[in-house]
């Protein structure tokens, strides 16, 4: 059987679209390695159906970091045994594509994200000219690729002439833990970055009947804890840090109601759709969500959120109210999510990806 490699940047731990799809082609009879970063010491990695390598180096972060992981990241690949190796992202496309080329194998190329436009990126014009050359010289010269919406597949068809697959970021079928009770609590779970609408949400929970649980870190962590003190809600807005997929699952299920924004600062946001998204709907958690494109299709077919296009401190306050005051429209929510779950699930959406890679080595 023929053997798969994915390149990550992150360490592995948390990252649920990789561990869906490197567990799905493990299941289907492909070797599948899943390369990504050691950082410290390293926590120990459960035992998955994959096989799971993290690269350790020096530099934890910035050009540093980038630059020796991909040195690294080239030569272990150029002396691994695979058929196949898949970039996730611009940050580790360059050995990807190289190694595939000097050992004339196939690459396929991942998109989780528009990287060039995420905030971080596109508000540093130096940092995005070089991200974006990048993204100008090698996505054109991968063939083979899929990405997490519509609208993504759609800009690199239009920019660089691929046409790419939709793998969007859906959960296992699991449905809610029907014996949990529901706690008062509203939940974000997923990223603490830039652009997720930290700098009003947190503002607007001093308006908001219920405290907010964030569990996930990133690179807004600090400035997010520096606004709980400044708006004096350590009583009421809670870091919880990381969690496995598998607590996540549950706590999911526990909460009142999710919260899945983002700032329209970039292409990336705009056109996103993230894991939380799909995970509230399967826990059957009624959600808060910014009504972007991707979102707002779905919703428009399913109804399972409450949706936002001002996101202002007062309009996010008075939404969440809405959302967890209003018995009606949470009942109604909640059975629309219990229906639309049957159907948005990784069950459902591996069948894609499964094909993509059969069409590969046919």
């Amino acid at each position: 059987m023929k053997s798969l490699t994915f390149t990550v940047t992150n360490n592995l731990q948390y990252d649920q679209r990789m561990i869906r799809i490197c567990g799905t082609l493990a299941d289907k009879g492909y070797q599948v390695t899943l390369i990504g970063v050691r950082n410290g010491q390293g926590e120990p990695l459960p035992p998955r159906p994959f096989r799971q390598n993290r690269i350790k180096c020096i530099f934890g972060k910035g050009f540093g970091f980038y630059a020796e992981y991909n040195l690294r990241l080239f030569f272990f690949l150029l002396f691994h045994k695979t058929d196949l190796i898949c970039a996730i992202d611009l940050d580790t496309i360059i050995p990807a594509y190289f190694v595939s080329l000097l050992r004339k194998i196939p690459r396929v190329y991942d998109a989780h994200e528009l990287f060039c436009e995420m905030k971080e990126v596109v508000t540093r014009p130096a940092v995005y000219r070089v991200w974006k050359t990048i993204e100008r010289i090698f996505v054109p010269r991968f063939r083979f690729g899929y990405t997490v919406s519509e609208p993504i597949a759609e800009i690199f068809q239009k920019e660089y002439k691929v046409n790419y697959q939709t793998i969007r970021n859906m959960p296992l079928r699991s449905g809610p833990a029907k014996q949990v009770k529901r706690k008062d609590h509203l939940l974000y779970q997923g990223a603490v970055n830039e652009g997720r609408s930290f700098e009003t949400l947190i503002p607007a929970m001093q308006w908001v009947n219920a405290p907010l649980h964030i569990y996930g870190d990133g690179n807004f962590l600090e400035q997010t804890r520096g606004l709980i003190n400044k708006h004096n809600l350590t009583q009421k807005v809670f870091l919880k840090g990381k969690k496995n997929p598998e607590e996540l699952k549950l706590i999911t299920a526990e909460a009142k109601a999710g919260i899945t924004l983002f700032e329209n600062n970039g292409l990336s946001n705009y056109y996103s759709l993230a894991n939380r998204f799909f995970d509230y709907i399967q826990a059957e958690t009624p959600q808060l969500c910014v009504n972007y494109p991707a979102y707002q299709a779905i919703n428009l077919k399913y109804g399972v959120a409450l949706m936002i296009e001002d996101l202002s401190p007062e309009s996010i306050a008075a939404h969440l109210n809405n959302l967890i005051e209003d018995e009606v429209l949470y009942k109604k929510l909640q059975l629309q999510c219990s229906a639309a779950a049957g159907q948005l699930n990784w069950e459902e959406e591996e069948k894609k990806l499964i094909e993509i890679y059969q069409q590969i080595f046919a």
